[in-house]
């Protein structure tokens, strides 16, 4: 079984940053491509960014230039610095990971950003 836990939300001003971490356990499948989504009120879960097993990254335009994702595999952790934050990146991010069976999700942390 394969199980997600992200961590790192919270409320911070616009212009703040925030980390977020994804600890993956997996007892048998290999990790292959990771990435973070997000929700906002009111909207459907969109895109943010992906790192696949070999550090390469690929981010939704929104984000490019302040988000910046990257992953441990020796940790199965996988991370996302945001800076320069905006009221408009507010919502519940979640964590989701390939294998070769099938993909996984986490809860979901909230990031709040105030104006």
């Amino acid at each position: 079984q394969v199980q997600l836990v992200e961590s790192g939300g919270g409320l911070v001003q616009a212009g703040g940053s925030l980390s977020l971490s994804c600890v993956v356990t997996t007892s048998a499948d290999r990790i292959d491509d990771m990435g973070w989504y997000r929700q906002a009120p009111g909207q459907q879960r969109e895109f943010v960014g992906g790192i696949n097993t070999g550090g390469n990254t690929l981010y939704a335009e929104s984000v490019k230039g302040r988000f910046t994702i990257s992953r441990d595999n020796d940790k199965n952790t996988m991370y996302l610095q945001m800076n320069s934050l905006k009221p408009e990146d507010t919502g519940v991010y979640f964590c989701k990971v390939q294998t070769w069976r099938a993909n996984y999700w986490g809860r979901g942390t909230q990031v709040t950003v105030s104006s």
